[in-house]
């Protein structure tokens, strides 16, 4: 059989359909081009819609001059400044007289200051031992109890440590002693000093009253005296009875303050003289700074011209400064490190700076130049800007946007934004802050 036709005929057939095939793909750069450009349609509509949106925003108040500011009303039909519920939106807060009068809020007056330059050193923090006390016992015996931990806050007078002597024991008994007679010398000599008003009895019994009296007077002051010398306190001696002399003494805290050390353990054996607890008052702290040969003769002329002060940061608290002023500078120089002491007494309200911690401090040395200043403390920061708030009138003050440059003791360079004599919140800005910063929480009179 010839197969040949059919082959032939099979062949045109499959061009046929490789050709239709080739048909049908060709328009597919075009589709590929319509749903390109549909696609640039979405973006543009997009970045159209956010440009849109960025037109429709509010300026921030702190863009807007005070005086649109002012001239604005809220939908309560009141001044916006003076309206309770939508006052934050201008950036505008209201202090009554009561929180500048109890001094919560407090007002400087930008003025031109000398700007200080800087000499930094290295130092240690170091406790003040003007405020730190030893608590010893006077007495060898066994501690029998503790009343306080490592690191409690304690106040004057209050027990640390209860110690059991035989010598306590015996002062004990001598004190109470010296009392009853006391008691007894005194009721003898009342006693005949009325029967002697009656010429009841004679002058010569009543001299030998009162002689007896004073010796009485005498033995009990001296059996107080080694008591106290024993590591009692005068109101725990006045106090002791019978009942509760045990020949326990209690030792306590000398002065409000945190107990830094405790070596007290109950069952061990108290030496004489062995100190076993410290408690310090870290609220103003010393910081021992080296002070090279090349800066001693400016920082005595800073010195010479008044109060030198100084600032504190540690590695703990890297975005916080800690203010002082240099009170030493020791007259010996170390031959090692070729420097002499320096001592910066810093306050430490809230305890942040710890005994030890490696500090970094700045010298502020008297400058030439003058600049427009502030205290740093009125410096506020929203959102990588710089503001404060200034006086407006009466109790109403608005934020207002600041350019700072340099910094130092406590003040800032106000490059932009304020004129001489203008009054900005100091103490109590940051209060002041979050009440206008609530809007970014949602808060709103028009939401």
């Amino acid at each position: 059989m010839n197969t040949r036709p059919l082959a032939c005929i099979l062949l045109a057939l499959a061009v046929s359909v490789v050709s239709a095939s080739c048909r049908k793909a060709a328009p597919a750069p075009a589709a590929a081009k319509a749903e390109g450009n549909e696609a640039e349609g979405h973006a543009a509509h997009a970045d159209e819609g956010l440009a849109k949106e960025a037109e429709s925003k509010e300026p921030s108040d702190l863009d807007r001059p005070v005086e649109e500011l002012v001239s604005l009303t809220c939908e309560h039909k009141k001044k916006t400044f003076e309206c309770d519920e939508c006052r934050y939106e201008t950036g505008f807060v209201r202090a009554p007289a009561s929180l500048t009068e109890g001094g919560l809020i407090t007002t400087v007056k930008t003025e031109r200051k000398k700007v200080a330059v800087p000499v930094t050193l290295t130092g240690e923090v170091r406790f003040d031992e003007r405020r730190v006390s030893h608590v010893s016992s006077q007495v060898e015996g066994i501690i029998r109890a503790t009343h306080a931990t490592l690191g409690d806050r304690v106040r004057k007078g209050q027990p640390l440590v209860e110690i059991e002597s035989v010598a306590v024991g015996q002062a004990q008994a001598a004190y109470l002693e010296a009392q009853s007679l006391l008691a007894l010398a005194r009721r003898n000599s009342e006693r005949l000093s009325e029967l002697r008003k009656e010429n009841i009895s004679s002058e010569k019994e009543s001299l030998q009253a009162r002689q007896e009296l004073e010796t009485a007077e005498i033995r009990a002051s001296n059996a107080l005296g080694t008591l106290t010398r024993l590591g009692a306190s005068a109101e725990d001696a006045r106090a002791l009875t019978s009942a509760t002399a045990g020949g326990r003494i209690v030792l306590r805290s000398p002065m409000d303050g945190l107990v830094l050390t405790l070596h007290a353990v109950p069952g061990e054996t108290a030496k004489s003289d062995q100190s076993l607890a410290t408690v310090g008052d870290n609220s103003t702290v010393w910081v021992w700074a080296d002070l090279y040969e090349r800066d001693i003769l400016s920082v005595a002329r800073g010195q010479a011209a008044g109060r030198l002060e100084a600032s504190v940061s540690v590695k703990a608290y890297p975005n916080e400064e800690f203010a002082g002023a240099v009170d030493l500078v020791t007259q010996a120089m170390e031959e090692s490190s070729r420097t002499v002491k320096v001592r910066v007494e810093v306050r430490n309200r809230a305890g942040h700076l710890l005994s030890g911690m490696f500090a970094n401090v700045k010298l502020y040395l008297p400058g030439t130049d003058e600049a427009l200043a502030i205290p740093r403390n009125a410096v506020l920061e929203d959102e990588g800007r710089s503001f404060v708030f200034v006086h407006h009138k009466g109790d109403y003050y608005v934020r207002r946007p600041v350019t700072i440059g340099r910094t130092w003791a406590g003040w800032a360079e106000v490059r932009n934004g304020l004129q001489p004599g203008q009054a900005v919140v100091a103490e109590g800005a940051f209060l002041m802050k979050s009440d206008v910063l609530r809007s970014k929480m949602g808060a709103g009179c028009a939401d």
